[in-house]
């Protein structure tokens, strides 16, 4: 039996290739007002956009834990070995909870073979490493193989690199000052940032946003590794143009072909807001 991928929904995978590659989906919470919403199955990013666009506040939480549970529950009972990569502790409490619940699980079914692992990463960041170890799966790779796979190759070198088009996001999620941010957006200042340890960490900050990308591109050469052969992720909040050009510009610098491009899901649009453009490599 192929071992089962699971993952959340801030991983932004693009519906086709769960579809493809069978991950399943776990949604964590939205929340806009007094209203809960899970993510992907009561609230899409252009609706979150929308309103965000509109003034409303949004704020997200972990996935719930009888979810986790039942999703856990049923592949135990089948007796199938499932791998579930989860969203960094650094940014959610749902792999904290998500541990514990495997560990209940596996004392009831302490044949089953599962593992629950912090990716350290973000968005397509983990995306990237589900369609690796799905793929793997389907090849008949054996749980061990897989597991030793995404540690190896995966959780130590992915590279996120991204902006944000609205400064004022991060700092209402605290990762910037307000005032930081107000001058920021009135000198049109654009961050670049990256994930370290699950961590958000600012790179540099770049005056307009043609720069920032061809920055980031610069970035790709200073840290990639494989870039003409590697799958690359591009995620944008509702930004499609943005992702296009930054896609053709790494086309025309480093002959890449293999690409992920996708919005920026609801949770974590929730934070970054509209016009963020994310990039995700395997890094030296």
């Amino acid at each position: 039996m192929n071992v089962q991928i699971i993952t959340d929904s801030a991983s932004d995978l693009p519906e086709d290739l769960v579809k493809k590659h069978q991950i399943k989906i776990m949604p964590l919470m939205v929340i806009i007002g007094e209203e809960e919403y899970y993510d992907r199955e009561e609230i899409q990013a252009k609706e979150l956009y929308k309103q965000l666009r509109e003034g409303t506040m949004a704020k997200t939480s972990q996935i719930p834990p009888a979810r986790i549970k039942e999703t856990f529950m049923k592949y135990a009972e089948k007796g199938q070995p499932f791998i579930y990569i989860a969203l960094s502790s650094g940014i959610s409490g749902t792999y904290q909870s998500a541990a514990i619940i495997k560990n209940e699980v596996q004392e009831e079914f302490p044949n089953v073979q599962m593992e629950v692992i912090d990716s350290k990463a973000a968005s397509l960041g983990y995306g990237l490493m589900a369609i690796h170890a799905a793929e793997l799966a389907e090849n008949g790779k054996s749980f061990e193989q897989i597991s030793e796979s995404l540690h190896s190759d995966y959780l130590t070198h992915m590279e996120h690199i991204f902006t944000v088009d609205d400064l004022e996001f991060l700092q209402r999620g605290g990762r910037v000052s307000k005032a930081s941010a107000f001058f920021g957006g009135m000198l049109k200042i654009k961050p670049v940032l990256h994930v370290d340890d699950g961590k958000l960490i600012p790179i540099e900050k770049i005056r307009g946003k043609n720069k920032v990308t061809k920055r980031m591109v610069e970035i790709m050469q200073e840290r990639g590794v494989n870039l003409q052969s590697q799958l690359i992720g591009i995620t944008h909040g509702d930004d499609l143009e943005s992702a296009k050009k930054l896609k053709s510009a790494i086309q025309e610098t480093y002959g890449s072909e293999r690409f992920v491009i996708h919005e920026v899901g609801a949770t974590i649009g929730s934070h970054s807001g509209p016009g963020t453009l994310a990039l995700f490599f395997l890094n030296k």
